[in-house]
């Protein structure tokens, strides 16, 4: 029976709400939402390596591979030769996808607002606050965030009854 407690059941609700918002957000970008978070990522310039931004997101490097021919092919990102190591490979987002992220994450900012719409303005603050408190101190794991939204209803049961 579920309770007004029940974590599982509200972060699933939450999660799915928002997978489904974002993913029509990011229909059109290369690899939907593993493409926007790489995205992102790579606008920060963190990661000197497309080895080292694959371990971050915690994708397969032939994966990021493959994900990034995509968004080179789309225009959004280059590879550059590292002046400090000439055998690694930075990757760079280019004038089209500084753009086109800061269009997305407008959009994507916009869809989480309507799935946080049942809170006002300053408990969606505090929440956003404590989820990454809470994200930051849970154990780490080879999953990269996408796959955790993609992969989230698969371990909820299909149906689910409510009290």
């Amino acid at each position: 029976m579920r309770d007004e407690t029940d974590l599982t059941w509200t972060l699933g609700v939450l999660l799915r709400a928002h997978r489904e918002r974002v993913a029509a957000v990011l229909a059109d970008l290369p690899h939907g939402p593993r493409g926007y978070q790489t995205l992102v990522e790579v606008s920060s310039g963190r990661h000197r390596s497309q080895a080292a931004l694959a371990q971050h997101l915690g994708i397969d490097r032939t994966v990021m591979t493959y994900l990034l021919d995509d968004l080179v092919a789309a225009g959004l990102v280059q590879r550059q030769e590292d002046p400090a190591d000439r055998r690694q490979r930075r990757v760079v987002v280019t004038p089209r996808g500084e753009e086109a992220l800061a269009a997305l994450c407008t959009e994507v900012a916009a869809a989480e607002e309507v799935t946080l719409a049942g809170l006002e303005p300053d408990e969606r603050a505090v929440l956003r606050r404590l989820l990454v408190k809470a994200a930051r101190a849970a154990p780490e794991r080879d999953l990269d965030a996408c796959t955790v939204v993609e992969t989230a209803d698969q371990d909820q049961p299909s149906t689910s009854v409510r009290s």
